[in-house]
């Protein structure tokens, strides 16, 4: 078997060809989730976003993408994964306002706190009792969080947001309970999505905005549907891939 640092990297493109990503072979990869949660991202330029948990850094570089003169960190605890989002910046021409911090999120801040105006995540879905682990060393950091908890998390991103800031994350649908909880000590204002693989079947994900400090109630979006009965991407699917963008109440 090959060191894991040597894995071998493909060179794909996101929104429709416009955005090159270097990332692993192997592992977690950039899809759907993270598609959605950068057009779910509200951002304005000149605003600070932290992608945490950013892997090879397909989310921040979509926003960046969509938002002209946003600045955007990419905050990843894996050294090779970090590399590659540094790499992806540049290629893509976003080196001047994109960087890449190669620091573990869950043991103190790696950005002064409360300096970000906006934070987007995918949670690790899974905590160490929930699980087995993947086989997969690199699946498995993605997927599980070792000695911590998803409250940790979700509280690790409050510190680096500022009052008022915003946090948008995508995680398992039947890890809503467990989200919501995890909000409630500094966050309201919350909005909920939830994604459905088609109409007819049950919710796989749920897509999150929640405002840091606020006390609005929860409000529910309409939901999200990915696929058409023939297996095609429905329009709102499609215009997320295609241009970065998510209608039904985020944009």
């Amino acid at each position: 078997m090959r060191p894991e640092a040597r894995a071998e990297t493909t060179r794909d493109r996101l929104l429709d060809g416009r955005l090159v990503l270097h990332q692993q072979a192997g592992g977690h990869r950039a899809g759907t989730d993270a598609v959605l949660l950068a057009a779910a991202t509200r951002l304005s330029p000149g605003e600070l976003l932290v992608d945490v948990g950013a892997a090879s850094g397909a989310v921040g570089l979509m926003i960046a993408a969509r938002v002209d003169g946003a600045r955007v960190a990419l905050l990843e605890r894996d050294a090779d994964l970090a590399a590659l989002g540094a790499r992806n910046a540049a290629e893509n021409g976003m080196g001047a306002r994109v960087f890449a911090l190669c620091a573990d999120h869950l043991a103190g801040p790696a950005i002064a706190p409360g300096l970000a105006d906006a934070v987007a995540t995918n949670p690790p879905f899974f905590e160490a009792a929930d699980t087995p682990a993947s086989p997969d060393p690199r699946r498995a950091r993605a997927h599980v969080l070792r000695g911590a908890t998803l409250g940790a998390w979700i509280d690790a991103c409050a510190r680096l947001l500022k009052r008022r800031g915003r946090l948008t994350l995508i995680q398992r649908a039947d890890k809503l309970a467990a989200c919501l909880a995890a909000l409630a000590p500094a966050f309201g204002a919350v909005r909920l999505a939830c994604i459905h693989p088609r109409a007819e079947r049950p919710a796989t994900r749920v897509l999150i905005e929640a405002v840091k400090g606020a006390r609005t109630p929860l409000a529910i979006l309409p939901a999200i549907v990915l696929h058409e009965a023939d297996g095609r991407f429905t329009p709102a699917a499609e215009r997320a891939h295609r241009e970065g963008v998510l209608e039904g109440g985020f944009s």
